[in-house]
C-alpha cells in the first residue's frame, strides 16, 4: 500500500512526538510505501482545523536511523528549508507549519504523485489516547483521518494509550507491530459504511497477545466546570504548546497510574457580574489558563458499561471504533474481538 502519514504531535521528539518514527519504519519494513507530512512543531487538541488566511510554508525533516540510545528510541532528524534533490535517494518528510488537516489537504494534493495514489491515511501515533467523546471531538490525530475521509480516502486515526511515561522501546516496538497488523487487517476487511477506524493501542507489555475490540464511543462530558483556570494577571510570556501539552500529559499519567493499578489487582462561575441596568452587563477583566481535569474522563470510564472505548483502554485492550466522518458511530454489528492473522 501507499500510506499518508499525518499527526498532530509534530516531527520525532522524545518530549512531545517519541512514536511516529517507530510507525514509519514498521510500515516500512513490513513492505509498505510510506509518504509523511507533519506540523512542524505541536498542534494537539485542534480538530479539523484549517489556519485560514495563513500562508503555509513547508520544511523538510531527513530522520535518522531509529536505533535505541540510552534505553530509549532515538528520535533525531535535521530540518532544512529547501528538499534534497529529485534524485536523492535518502529519506525526507515534510514538515508544513499548519495543522493536521491542513498536511492531510497537502500531502494527498500537492506531493507524492510519482509514487502513485494513495491507498490509505494514518494519522498517528498520538502521544495519548484519544478514547471517548471528549478527548475525540478535540483530537488532532482524528481531525487529520476525518479530513482524509471528507476527501474520500480511507484513514484510521491511531493513538498510543500510556499508564505511565517509561518508553520501552520493547514496548513501543510491539505496538508498532501490533498496529502495522491490525492497519493491514482493517483495510483488507473494510466496512463499507464506515469512513474512518479510531484506533487506541495500550502501551502494556504483550500487547500483541491481548484482546483487539471492536468497541462504540463513550459519551461523556467536561463534568466538574471550566477547563479554563482563572488565574491572576500573567507576569511572563504564555507557554508554548509543546510546554503545555507536557504538564497535561504529566497529569494525565498520575490518573494513568491508577489505571494501571486496576489492570494489575466545580466550575468558576458565570464570568460575569450582576448587571447595572436594563439591557447592560457589566464584566471584569479576567485571566484565564487552560486546565482541563482529566478525572472527568476517567470517572465516566469508570462508571460506564463494557463495550466503549475508554474501557477496553482502561482493561489494556486495543479498541477499535467504527466512525462516519461527522462524529457519528458507523451502523453496523460491531462486536466481539478480532483475531488478526499469525
Amino acid at each position: 500500500m501507499h500510506i499518508l502519514v499525518t499527526n498532530d504531535d509534530g516531527p520525532p521528539s522524545g518530549q512531545s512526538s517519541p512514536y511516529v518514527h517507530s510507525l514509519v519504519s514498521t510500515l516500512q519494513s513490513s513492505g509498505h510505501t510510506v509518504s509523511v507530512v507533519l506540523p512542524h512543531t505541536q498542534r494537539s487538541w485542534i480538530g479539523k482545523a484549517h489556519l485560514v488566511g495563513k500562508s503555509v510554508r513547508p520544511t523538510y525533516f531527513r530522520p535518522s536511523p531509529l536505533v535505541t540510545q540510552n534505553g530509549r528510541l532515538s528520535n533525531s532528524g535535521t530540518v532544512s528549508s529547501r528538499p534534497l534533490p529529485e534524485d536523492s535517494l535518502d529519506e525526507e518528510w515534510i514538515l508544513v507549519d499548519s495543522t493536521p488537516a491542513s498536511c492531510i489537504q497537502i500531502g494527498l494534493y500537492h506531493y507524492f504523485q510519482s509514487r502513485g495514489p494513495i491507498d490509505l491515511v494514518v494519522s498517528g501515533p498520538n502521544y495519548g489516547r484519544n478514547s471517548t467523546a471528549v478527548f475525540s471531538l478535540s483530537s488532532g490525530t482524528i481531525g487529520g483521518a476525518m479530513e482524509a475521509a471528507v476527501c474520500g480516502v480511507k484513514s484510521i486515526a491511531l493513538s498510543f494509550a500510556f499508564f505511565d511515561r517509561n518508553h520501552d522501546p520493547e514496548i513501543i516496538t510491539n505496538a508498532s507491530l501490533l498496529s502495522v497488523k491490525l492497519i493491514e487487517h482493517l483495510y483488507k476487511t473494510w466496512d463499507k459504511d464506515t469512513h474512518l477506524y479510531s484506533v487506541n493501542v495500550p502501551l502494556v507489555e504483550n500487547v500483541l497477545g491481548r484482546k483487539i475490540l471492536y468497541t462504540n464511543m463513550l459519551q461523556n462530558a467536561w463534568r466538574s466546570g471550566s477547563c479554563f483556570q482563572l488565574i491572576e494577571v500573567p507576569e511572563e510570556e504564555d507557554q508554548g504548546p509543546e510546554e503545555v501539552e507536557d504538564a497535561m500529559r504529566k497529569a494525565e499519567q498520575k490518573l494513568g497510574r491508577k489505571e494501571q493499578g486496576n489492570l494489575e489487582g466545580s466550575g468558576t462561575g458565570s464570568g460575569y457580574e450582576t448587571p447595572t441596568g436594563a439591557g447592560h452587563v457589566r464584566y471584569t477583566h479576567k485571566h484565564f489558563k487552560w486546565a482541563p481535569r482529566f478525572k472527568d474522563v476517567y470517572q465516566s470510564v469508570e462508571e460506564s458499561e463494557e463495550g466503549n472505548d475508554g474501557w477496553a483502554v482502561a482493561q489494556g485492550f486495543t479498541s477499535v471504533t467504527p466512525l462516519r466522518a461527522n462524529f457519528m458511530h458507523a451502523p453496523g454489528e460491531f462486536k466481539g474481538e478480532i483475531k488478526l492473522e499469525q
